[in-house]
């Protein structure tokens, strides 16, 4: 690793919206702006990382600091898109906290894609996606991903299983039993999916529904009552140890 590198490593990163290349200037929004200018002090001819989830990471030198407005001009792409491994998470809305460092913790173990699946024990009908897509993009600049993972409108579970796509897996935690979690998941390479129930678990009806359909495979996460978000957490942790990248 270069000093210039090894410099870079320990300067802020954002994600914007704007497209990545050479010579291209980036005005970044008020709240950037402001944490870029005002927190973090930067100066004209400082650098910064950018990363808008397309065109990998880039080092951006600082060109002028206004009063709302911090405008970058990108230099070199510092890092590649990432190519993270197809798997999603798909899990009941939970109580505010509990939802945001669930899909902070999502975003930070590499899943492509977050999708909030209302059930009957669902006890958040309408999760702020807008606060939930700030954790995310938060996540993402902490964690070095050059992506974020998606996070779609909630889906009923019906929905879910209706629409799901052939050849996806749809790995499936039940909490009355299933195949052991470690020797499931080593046979369930991406394109896969993980559906978690919410806090009071899925009626009978629904875990009938899942077992039925063709891509689901039900799996134990041990002998312990497990939070939610625990579940989701630990079932993704595992899968990544053993097929992400």
């Amino acid at each position: 690793m270069s000093e210039e590198d090894r410099s870079l490593s320990t300067t802020p990163r954002l994600h914007v919206t704007a497209a990545l290349a050479a010579g291209v200037p980036i005005m970044l929004d008020q709240p950037q702006s402001h944490y870029l200018g005002s927190v973090m002090r930067r100066q004209p001819g400082d650098m910064v990382r950018l990363f808008n989830g397309q065109d990998g990471e880039w080092a951006a030198r600082v060109a002028s600091v206004a009063r709302k407005v911090v405008t970058l001009v990108a230099e070199r792409q510092s890092a590649p898109q990432e190519q993270v491994a197809d798997l999603w998470l798909c899990a009941a809305p939970l109580k505010k906290g509990r939802i945001d460092w669930l899909v902070e913790k999502a975003c930070e173990l590499g899943a492509a894609r977050l999708q909030l699946v209302t059930t009957q024990r669902t006890v958040v009908d309408k999760p702020n996606l807008e606060r939930l897509t700030a954790h995310l993009v938060e996540a993402a600049e902490q964690s070095g991903r050059t992506g974020v993972p998606d996070l779609p409108d909630p889906v009923t579970l019906d929905r879910l299983l209706k629409d799901w796509p052939e050849g996806r897996a749809l790995i499936f935690a039940d909490e009355t039993g299933g195949e052991a979690m470690a020797a499931a998941l080593a046979r369930v390479p991406a394109p896969a999916a993980i559906l978690i129930g919410p806090e009071g678990g899925f009626t009978a009806a629904e875990r009938a529904a899942i077992r039925a359909h063709p891509a689901a495979l039900p799996i134990s996460l041990g002998p312990r009552i497990l939070r939610a978000e625990t579940a989701a957490l630990a079932a993704v942790a595992v899968w990544q140890a053993l097929h992400g990248h």
